[in-house]
């Protein structure tokens, strides 16, 4: 009975040292509202935000108060370099889990911190400029990534933002709009990513190669010329657009690859560091994984990261 007993306290201390080692190697998690004050082009109103569990997806429908989950690698491992991450859903709701939460802990793996970002899905009822709503959101995020940099053990100037499907036109549009700022910024704190990751992107709102659904959410069906080619971002690539890695299948018919193909044309053009990968099959929202296909994209992404240093601790 004494050995059984002994041998009880043993494993029990043996498990319980093991779950202390566990835990010293996870990453943090930290929820926060983008907020602190006022949501600004927000009318008041019910919240009236619900969380809908679809075929092992996560769906958060009529965003109205945006947040942020910060997930944080040890300290140890931590490079220095963050990346914001923007889930999809054809700007109608998010895609929480398989565009953000799981990704987010890829990049923990690979030392990084990563952000995802719930932000505001474009409607009239909650907002006073719906175009102008997410955009806002991911600046503030950027905003509040780089001032809160040191806290977090993040290199201000290596902060990147990410998205998927409608995400990716939201990050691609932080990318190519970060020279008029649309929240308040006493501090005049730089709302342009350092770099850019677009998974089957929404690029363009032309005829012939937008997506109508995140389009028509996003500016309305009867937007005119001139505001559907202000988000028509391939039509806004600059000198100072970030670098982009890209990632598309030939296959995709919601979002055809055009849309990363036409980005990509104008990043060259204007002699900008980018990368793409077409891939001949997987259709649309893939997530981490290519349908019919050993291939991870994932593994692309963090070659490429390496290759320009982001990967190497910079604080």
């Amino acid at each position: 009975m004494f050995l059984l007993v002994s041998f009880m306290k043993y494993k029990i201390s043996f498990i319980i040292f093991l779950l202390t080692l566990i835990c010293q190697f996870m990453y943090s998690q930290i929820v926060l509202p983008l907020y602190t004050d006022s949501i600004p082009n927000s009318k008041p109103g019910v919240n009236e935000e619900t969380t809908e569990y679809k075929d092992g997806l996560t769906l958060i429908w009529k965003v109205a108060r945006p947040e942020i989950t910060v997930f944080l690698p040890p300290k140890s491992k931590a490079n220095s370099t963050a990346v914001i991450i923007c889930p999809g859903g054809g700007y109608q709701y998010i895609t929480a889990n398989m565009e953000g939460t799981d990704i987010a802990e890829q990049f923990v793996k690979m030392g990084v911190a990563a952000i995802v970002l719930k932000y505001r899905i474009p409607n009239d009822a909650w907002m006073v400029h719906k175009e102008i709503g997410p955009l806002q959101d991911a600046q503030q995020a950027i905003k509040m990534v780089r001032e809160q940099a040191a806290k977090w053990n993040i290199n201000s100037n290596r902060i990147g933002i990410m998205g998927f499907s409608a995400g990716g036109h939201l990050a691609s549009t932080a990318g190519t709009h970060f020279n008029k700022v649309l929240i308040p910024n006493t501090t005049k704190t730089s709302v342009r990513p350092d770099f850019m990751i677009l998974i089957y992107p929404v690029i363009s709102f032309l005829p012939g190669i937008c997506h109508v659904g995140s389009k028509e959410q996003l500016v309305g069906k009867n937007a005119g010329i001139e505001l559907v080619n202000e988000y028509s971002n391939e039509l806004q690539v600059t000198e100072q657009t970030p670098p982009t890695f890209l990632v598309h299948a030939s296959d995709d018919d919601a979002v055809i690859s055009m849309n990363s193909i036409a980005f990509y044309d104008s990043l060259v053009s204007k002699k900008i560091p980018a990368e793409i990968h077409i891939y001949q099959s997987g259709g649309h929202g893939f997530g981490m994984f290519i349908k019919n296909s050993q291939e991870r994209w994932m593994d692309r992404c963090e070659s490429w990261l390496r290759f320009n240093g982001w990967l190497q601790s910079k604080l």
